[in-house]
């Protein structure tokens, strides 16, 4: 089947799939069968990606040419094979999972045709550009049965940032109202380390246009976002500095705070309603720096994400008290009451796991998308430099066709959501 043909069969939903051998017989893959993955995107976070996941590695793809075949001579493996079109790569049906790699604008359609071809996904944050590209990823999760895993970490492993603890104790404490019953405030400032990256990396608002190197396909990297002239600080490891692309450290670094934090304040299944900002006006092209985010839910929990904030502050309060770095806190003997009580219900945290038995990782496509979404409001609200009132339902804006403009940003073609597009 031809690319084009491949990718408006998947996009129509009309049932065609590469069934994964992990996948037949109710699941079952036998001990001594290896699970065997494609890579996708070959920069710097593609190159921890060689190793993540423990399955046997047999393509790679990225539209540099140097950065492909430097890739491939890292690896010295002959089996590993080289593509620059990712639409190529997922034609393979001896692949059973797309490590998705790609900057943000990228991932959506990535997502999508790797679980339409029948592939599993571990996948790079952010979970979604915008809203609307985050809801048609979730949805063909759904749709095929594929097993996703975001690569962030910190709801279920590791010590959360900042915090010098897993986000496990701060979640205990709410669940078993040691902090109260509600509201909460969950503040993200210097003392957890919120402004490393994400305050303060920016674009440029200066670009003259250059010649594009002859090793990079400059209209595949661009893919589904708008066209603009080269510019070597658009591409790889700057990228992030522009809407267009991703959001800025917010976009970069937002899901690893904000997924935890909807994790621990128990509202895994909700969004907030509003979205406070303050922030210097933003350029048309390039993400600036901003000053404060709070996210408000409907019963008064808040999100405070400020870089003005330093020293003890808690990173967590209620009525009944405050917990701050290292579990430092006003609550008497909290980590001895912590040690006594029971923990959150378990989920699978390993990927293999999930992909061997097919149940849900324990960040799967829904919370990944949930707590995306709250990346993309703030983003959206800082790049608009005003306030909003978000429906958690339909998740839009009410009444603010600018905002909603920004949820669902459209694509370059030939690239589209809509089906028949392609």
């Amino acid at each position: 089947m031809k690319r084009r043909s491949f990718i408006k069969t998947s996009s129509l939903g009309l049932g065609f799939s590469i069934v994964p051998r992990h996948v037949i017989g109710r699941g079952y893959t036998p001990p001594s069968e290896q699970l065997t993955k494609g890579l996708i995107g070959c920069g710097g976070m593609g190159q921890d990606h060689l190793k993540l996941g423990g399955e046997r590695l047999l393509a790679i793809c990225d539209v540099d040419r140097n950065r492909l075949e430097n890739t491939h001579k890292k690896t010295e493996q002959e089996e590993v094979k080289t593509y620059g079109d990712f639409r190529e790569l997922l034609e393979r049906d001896d692949i059973d999972v797309i490590h998705n790699v790609t900057p943000p604008h990228w991932h959506t359609l990535i997502n999508i045709a790797a679980a339409e071809a029948g592939k599993d996904l571990w996948a790079e944050k952010p979970f979604s550009r915008t809203i609307a590209e985050g809801e048609a990823a979730r949805d063909a999760v759904h749709r095929t049965g594929c097993v996703l895993r975001i690569n962030t970490w910190f709801r279920f492993e590791g010590s959360y940032y900042g915090f010098g603890e897993p986000a496990r104790n701060l979640k205990k404490a709410v669940m078993h109202g040691l902090l109260g019953d509600g509201p909460l405030k969950m503040t993200l400032g210097k003392a957890t380390g919120y402004n490393w990256k994400l305050i303060g990396w920016s674009g440029r608002t200066d670009l003259t246009p250059e010649n594009i190197p002859d090793e990079l396909d400059y209209d595949m990297w661009l893919g589904p976002a708008p066209y603009k002239p080269y510019h070597p600080h658009r591409v790889h490891s700057s990228f992030r500095g522009y809407w267009d692309y991703d959001g800025g450290g917010l976009g970069d670094m937002g899901q690893h705070y904000i997924d935890p934090a909807q994790y621990i304040l128990g509202k895994d299944n909700e969004s907030p309603v509003e979205v406070e900002v303050d922030t210097q006006q933003q350029h048309h092209d390039a993400v600036l720096p901003w000053r404060r985010v709070a996210l408000r839910y409907k019963d008064g929990t808040e999100i405070i994400l400020d870089d003005s904030l330093d020293g003890r502050i808690p990173i967590i309060e209620g009525a009944k008290g405050k917990i701050f770095s290292r579990l430092e806190s006003d609550i008497p003997n909290l980590r001895k009451k912590l040690d006594q009580l029971p923990d959150p219900p378990a989920r699978i945290t390993d990927f293999t796991e999930s992909v061997r038995t097919r149940e849900p990782f324990a960040l799967n496509a829904d919370l990944a998308h949930r707590s995306c979404t709250l990346v993309n409001m703030a983003l959206i609200a800082i790049r608009l430099g005003r306030n909003l009132t978000f429906d958690p339902v339909t998740q839009r804006f009410p009444g603010d066709a600018a905002a909603n403009a920004l949820a669902e940003q459209p694509m370059r073609g030939p690239w589209s959501l809509h089906p028949g597009a392609l």
